[in-house]
This record gives C-alpha cells, structure tokens and sequence, in this order.
C-alpha cells in the first residue's frame, strides 16, 4: 500500500510464424527460452523467494518459482503462493468504481461530499471540490495517512485493527502535499475514501464488492479480503525485512488499516487472471474501461503516466504495458506488466523488501517484450 515503486515498459518486435513440413501454417509452439533466461536473470537480484507467473498465447499460463518461500523451513517457491498484493489492490478498487460508474450508480466527476457529506472540511480541503476521479487518479491534493506521525513507529500497530475513516481523519491533519504539472501526488488517503464512498453506494463493505463483482465473477480461488486476519492462507509468500542487521520475518501483519488503498491478498495467477481480464474488456465496458486508460503525467514514479488505479508504460509507439506495483509493511513487493490487449501478462510476487530492484524491473521489462 505504501508508495509503489514501477516496472518499465517493455518494446514490441514482429514474431514470425513456424511452418509446417506440409507447407501449410501450423500451430506456433511455446518457446519457453525468454522465460528461462528471466527466471536465471531472477535468481540474481537478491530477493529471498519471487513467484512468477507468466501468461501468452502460445504459452498458455506458467507457474515458476525463484528462490524459497520459507527461508526458515527451506521451502522452494512453485508459483501458487499467497501474498499480501498491496497497492496492486488499487487497480481492483478502480474497477468496482468504474463498474458502478457503467450502472449508473455513482459518477467519476460528483464530489466526493456528495456521497460523504461534511467529512472533509478543513482549512486546506473540501470534499465539495475533490471527485471521485481525482481521488481514483490522485489529483485530489490530500495528503498521504502514512505521513502522520501515528506511523512513525513501524511495529506499533501491527496487531491493532485500524478503521479507514481514521486514517483519513488522519491524513486530514496534515499539510497539502507539494504537486507538480499535472497535480498527481500519490495519496493511500484516496483509494480508502473511495472504499468508504462504495460502501455508502452499495451498501456493503469494498471488499465484499471485489468478492462479489471480480473474485467470483472469474471464478478466482485464491484471492481475499483479510479483515483482521494476520496470517496468510497456505502455501505462502514468507516476507522479509532487514532492520538493525537482523533479516526479521514480517509476514504476519494486520492490515486492516490498508482497506481498498492494499489490503488484498491473492496470488500469481490470480493477479494475472484479473488484469488480463481487466484488459481484455471482461470486466468494464468500452467506456469505462476508456476513462482508466486516461493518464496524467506522474512525476514520482518511472512509469510516467497514471489512469484510474492504473500505470502505464510506454517505450515505443504502438506499444504499452499496465500494471500497478506495490509494497508492504510486512515487506512484500509487487511487480507486474499486461500488454494493452490482455493478451500478455507477466506477474511477480515479491517476498523481500530489499533486492536489485532496477536489475529485475530490467528482466521483466525484457519478458514482456519476449514473451509470444
């Protein structure tokens, strides 16, 4: 949930098509060699266990593991592990939005006093002039929660169950945060207002709204809302921080306090499942799927271009990648790329929070941009 840090667009080239003895077209098969030399290149980076999953058309969906899972126990990672999903929750929040957008239901440019009357009025903000399209975009102006000195201390809440009006009861108390061109600043404060405007629009908590519209919808197994849960459902992603010298397990977390700005739990598969989804046009239609493609410039982040709970990356015309990283306090990272079609996706989860990240933005730059 906290600031995500961005994978990097990758560049497209021209596959060419095998053929058959007969001289007629036959099926292309799978080469498996980008995959292998990113999983080597993954091996390098310096993370204790990363699950991989990588979906193309020639390929189908693959499940690889680099590294160990449970250090402590010696247990490899496969691909099937859970994690804590962090701000790739954001993206999920964005299509529940969009969703209730396309029924009519709520729209992108009401106010966010509209649905939450009276609750942001203060000398520096007002929900009378903040939308929900700014807050889905972080073009609001609110500042970030986690500013406030109630999280200074790393470990102090861990255990505690945290309600998300008090984090943006939180954030209310604190200075605007400085915004550049675009007004884009990265805000966690946002995404949980939006979970609370959803909740008085449905009637139902956000994640029960992800359970219900995405989760089972594509019939996905592996994915949750933990409440107050701190551990993670087995097989699971170990997560690992490094304070004082001392590598400390930090996987049991109670992330209450993350709500819709990252609280969500899946794994591999799952996360690629649903973005390709999300691309692929299953899950919005045109016109909403339209607004979250629209970016604005994003300053903090080396994807450059922010949408509706998406980033996009584009190194070459004609070509581009979304996808929505992210980082834990228990330490678990998130990096992932689909091309504008859906049709390729590439998906890591992360179970350090300290590794080469350049190096392996790097390799699943290259995947991507390999991966038929």
């Amino acid at each position: 949930m906290r600031r995500r840090t961005t994978a990097v667009a990758a560049l497209a080239f021209t596959a060419s098509l095998m053929t058959a003895p007969a001289a007629s077209a036959a099926a292309p098969r799978c080469d498996s060699k980008p995959i292998q030399e990113a999983l080597k290149e993954l091996r390098g980076v310096g993370a204790s266990g990363i699950s991989v999953t990588v979906k193309s058309p020639r390929c189908g969906v693959q499940k690889h593991g680099v590294g160990l899972s449970d250090l402590k126990k010696g247990r490899k990672v496969v691909g099937n592990e859970h994690s804590r999903i962090a701000s790739n929750t954001k993206t999920w929040v964005a299509t529940v939005v969009l969703q209730l957008v396309g029924e009519g239901k709520l729209k992108l440019d009401d106010s966010v006093d509209h649905y939450l009357p009276g609750l942001i009025r203060t000398e520096h903000y007002d929900g009378r002039k903040i939308t929900i399209r700014q807050l889905l975009q972080h073009t609001s102006g609110l500042p970030d929660y986690l500013e406030a000195p109630f999280w200074e201390e790393e470990e102090a809440h861990r255990w505690d169950h945290i309600d998300p009006l008090l984090t943006v009861k939180q954030a209310l108390t604190l200075p605007p945060p400085e915004r550049k061109g675009s007004g884009f600043s990265y805000s966690n404060t946002n995404y949980n207002l939006a979970g609370l405007i959803v909740t008085k629009v449905t009637g139902r908590s956000i994640g029960t709204e992800i359970n219900q519209r995405i989760v089972k919808r594509l019939g996905l197994h592996d994915t949750y809302w933990p409440g107050d849960r701190t551990t993670l459902p087995k097989p699971e992603l170990r997560s690992y921080v490094k304070r004082s010298g001392k590598l400390l397990d930090w996987t049991e977390w109670n992330v209450s306090g993350a709500d819709a700005s990252g609280a969500l739990v899946s794994t591999g598969p799952d996360v690629t499942a649903f973005w390709t989804a999300l691309m692929s046009g299953k899950l919005l239609a045109p016109a909403q799927l339209a607004e979250m493609k629209k970016t604005v410039a994003d300053p903090e982040a080396r994807s450059e271009h922010y949408g509706l709970g998406v980033e996009r990356y584009q190194h070459t015309p004609g070509f581009v990648t979304w996808g929505h990283s992210g980082f834990m306090e228990t330490g678990h990272k998130l990096r992932n790329a689909v091309t504008d079609d859906g049709r390729r996706s590439v998906t890591l989860l992360i179970g350090s929070e300290e590794f080469n990240e350049k190096k392996l933005d790097s390799v699943l730059a290259k995947l991507i941009h390999d991966l038929r």
